[in-house]
């Protein structure tokens, strides 16, 4: 198994792509940003751990979402943290109910 951790200039591409790709979304959105990392080897203290990358996935993704299709909500949480999970489902759970 290789394992590659992308750079700041290959996050910040990747979140215009995910940012042009959920403004075309058509009924309600939402998308959560884990601001301590998006897996577990990403975390603080963790091989994989880089603040400047993930800044600039976070950064670019906020320059190209059209907030006013999709919703942002920034949690200082990792992606692998049962409240973030509990966050994201509590969103879902109000949308599924509109």
């Amino acid at each position: 198994v290789t394992l590659m951790r992308t750079t700041s200039e290959e996050c910040a591409r990747l979140g215009e792509i995910i940012a042009g790709k959920l403004n075309k979304t058509t009924g309600p959105t939402a998308l959560f940003m884990p601001l301590k990392g998006v897996s577990m080897i990403d975390a603080e203290g963790m091989p994989f751990h880089d603040p400047a990358a993930d800044a600039a996935l976070f950064g670019a993704i906020r320059a190209h979402l059209d907030r006013s299709k999709v919703e942002l909500v920034e949690l200082d949480l990792n992606i692998n943290d049962p409240a973030f999970a509990d966050a994201m489902a509590d969103r879902l759970l109000a949308m599924l109910a509109q």
